[in-house]
């Protein structure tokens, strides 16, 4: 994440992490979700301003709402593959705006490996002289391209002549009922 885009917190495993998140305006009910690494975003809660849940399903065993009220969500045993990624919160603003609150990275500490991965190094590319190909087609051969054409104009030309056929019937037909339903028409007659 950006410096300033929101707070960076390392946790280790197994540990309790508390996040926090202010939307920018109060509003009738708090969002919270969260955008993880190797997956999607995902749905964690929604809270009324007091702090009563208000999302029709149990909040995950992952999750403890105590301090939900200061708008702090814990996270109860953190595990970096299933955890990692960014949390944040909205609060819902006049019943049809979100305000999003600071989002919160969230990832767990780099694990030190025990030996160094070793490098290869790659052996630079040479150049070459290009390759000429002689596009003179021999007597008797044809190419591909000689009989695309046809097959992809032909129809299209049908169809487009057809269509001006309809337009210009349509229009014969509906002047021709025009002129003889307009009272003007009678009154020359």
């Amino acid at each position: 994440m950006t410096p300033g885009a929101g707070v960076n917190i390392t946790a280790k495993e197994g540990a309790q992490v508390e996040i926090s998140c202010q939307p920018r305006e109060t509003g009738s009910m708090v969002v919270w979700f969260r955008v993880l690494d190797h997956s999607g975003v995902e749905f964690i809660a929604s809270f009324s301003n007091n702090g009563i849940k208000k999302s029709p399903h149990n909040l995950s065993p992952t999750f403890s709402e105590a301090k939900i009220g200061q708008q702090i969500l814990t996270l109860q045993s953190f595990d970096k593959a299933r955890d990692s990624g960014v949390y944040g919160c909205a609060s819902l603003y006049r019943g049809i705006e979100l305000k999003f609150g600071q989002v919160t990275r969230l990832g767990g500490e780099k694990v030190a490996t025990g030996a160094p991965l070793p490098t290869t190094t790659q052996t630079p590319c040479t150049t070459t002289t290009p390759c000429v190909c002689n596009n003179n087609n021999n007597k008797g051969e044809t190419s591909l391209s000689m009989f695309c054409t046809p097959i992809i104009l032909g129809p299209l030309a049908g169809g487009c002549g057809l269509l001006l056929l309809l337009l210009i019937v349509t229009s014969l037909y509906c002047n021709h009922i025009r002129t003889r339903r307009c009272p003007h028409h009678y009154k020359r007659k």
